[in-house]
């Protein structure tokens, strides 16, 4: 605090004026003022010069995974997306806290009981806040382990689905299909179905009624899938396959269909396919039944008109 003392003892009041006050400023900056700001001038370019490396290297990763294309974004371009965000981050947070303890170590402020206190105040806020430690933690697997990233659409639980929009070591942040953001700590996360993996599969079922001849209905079907694989080749990735009859119901017995899709087109698959299949099965005349009931009834002999 010496050296604090010493900076400011310009301010105080003197019979001397302005011109005293002056004086004091300069022999001040003379003596010790420009080696501090030199020091803190080389501090604050070395940040700098970290913040500019880390943004040239996840500029360079996110380069080197590229494959060019814009409407498609790979696994590893949403890697590099999450992993860069995560980083600069963590980099900006370094760089504004070491800044922070060098100003005040210049200016005579003994940090090092500050830096033991911050210790101590770690501990005591890592048992009171054990949940934020615990999303931290686990933010950090989750990066690790490349589970999910910027892009996957994702089912958290049984309770969020969407689109993941932001990962931080703390937090996940979904955009459902109704454009609702979802905040879910990322320690609250016990089991992710990723639905944007690599590929995905559009399953569909088509009830049509017990008169039907099942092959015949599984060609139509499978002349479909070829159809609509040769129209969108880039979200159809194979052509239609049917599974055969998967259920017997009460009014006519159930085909299962599965098609290969792109990652995320499975549900535009799924929706164009029941739309084409309603227009195929018209053309072909194979009816999909209504519900239907049958009633026996046991009539009550009347009363004898005759008698």
């Amino acid at each position: 605090m010496v050296l604090v003392d010493g900076m400011f003892s310009f301010l105080q009041p003197s019979p001397g004026g302005a011109s005293q006050h002056a004086g004091r400023f300069l022999a001040w900056m003379e003596r010790t003022g420009w080696e501090k700001l030199q020091h803190l001038l080389l501090v604050a370019l070395a940040g700098l010069a970290l913040l500019l490396a880390v943004k040239l290297v996840t500029r360079a990763v996110r380069r080197a995974v590229d494959d060019g294309n814009d409407k498609v974004t790979t696994d590893a371009e949403r890697r590099a997306e999450t992993l860069g965000s995560v980083l600069t981050n963590t980099a900006r947070v370094a760089v504004v806290a070491f800044l922070l303890l060098m100003v005040l170590s210049e200016f005579g402020v003994n940090i090092g009981p500050l830096v033991a206190g911050a210790g101590i105040a770690g501990v005591a806020l890592g048992f009171g806040a054990q949940s934020l430690v615990k999303d931290v933690i686990s933010g950090f697997f989750l990066l690790l382990e490349n589970q999910f990233g910027v892009g996957d659409i994702i089912n958290v639980d049984d309770r969020h689905i969407g689109t993941v929009e932001r990962m931080t070591l703390r937090v996940t942040q979904l955009r459902d299909s109704e454009g609702r953001a979802h905040f879910v700590p990322n320690g609250s996360i016990v089991r992710v179905v990723v639905l944007s993996k690599d590929f995905a599969r559009a399953r569909v079922e088509v009830e049509v009624g017990y008169d039907t001849d099942p092959d015949r209905a599984f060609e139509v079907l499978k002349e479909l899938g070829r159809k609509l694989h040769e129209d969108r080749p880039d979200q159809v990735l194979e052509p239609l396959e049917v599974k055969g009859v998967e259920i017997l119901g009460a009014s006519g017995f159930t085909i299962l269909t599965l098609t290969k899709t792109a990652p995320g087109a499975q549900w535009e698959v799924a929706r164009e396919l029941r739309r084409r299949t309603l227009v195929a099965f018209r053309e072909a005349g194979i009816d999909i039944p209504y519900p239907q009931r049958v009633v026996h009834h046991r009539g009550v002999p009347g009363p004898d008109l005759d008698s």
